[in-house]
């Protein structure tokens, strides 16, 4: 199994639909990814540039190629991925802010 920092650029005018779709549970209810990408999409952090980063848990080849096409790509653009061990890439966001934190007003 594989983790990888993710990096993408949200289309801020999708971000309340995805919110509205994690709240549901059905991303969550996906398989074989929805468990890891819903924990993902909920723990997402802001890095300075306005781009969202979080960590993934993922077996495809190429990173994240079921997630971007069931999800990931309609309310993201520019994803990029990077190998981490497990945890360190939460470790290396833990102090940014989450990005449903006050969402109505940063998004």
């Amino acid at each position: 199994m594989a983790y990888y920092l993710v990096t993408a650029k949200p289309i801020r005018s999708k971000m309340n639909d995805l919110r509205k779709w994690l709240d549901s549970g059905e991303i969550r209810a996906m398989r074989p990814f929805g468990q890891a990408l819903h924990t993902g999409l909920e723990n997402a952090r802001w890095q300075s540039d306005g781009v969202a980063v979080w960590e993934e848990e993922d077996y495809c080849v190429p990173p994240l190629a079921q997630e971007r096409a069931a999800v990931l790509d309609d309310y993201f653009t520019e994803l990029e991925v990077q190998p981490v061990d497990k945890g360190e890439g939460w470790r290396q966001i833990d102090s940014l802010t989450v990005i449903w934190e006050n969402h109505d007003q940063s998004i």
